[in-house]
């Protein structure tokens, strides 16, 4: 099992509007490069991308949760 960890401190969102899809649900296989979500910092959006594949992802953080830098979003098999 592999960590997808926040970059930056943050609020992490799992689509890019309340009406969108998440990027990726649980489930589902990620790639390298895929986004899973955003972090946002004073109104400024950052893209979390995936730096390892794998599949079955399951997030640890929930929708609009704040996070800290190296805090774990989402678990990879």
């Amino acid at each position: 099992m592999a960590q997808l960890l926040s970059p930056l401190p943050g609020t992490f969102y799992r689509s890019a509007s309340p009406d969108q899809p998440p990027f990726k649900a649980d489930g589902d296989g990620v790639a390298v490069g895929d986004v899973i979500g955003l972090i946002e910092v004073m109104k400024s959006f950052h893209e979390v991308k995936a730096e390892i594949a794998g599949k079955n992802i399951r997030f640890v953080a929930d929708n609009e949760d704040p996070v800290m830098a190296g805090a774990p979003l989402a678990d990879l098999d």
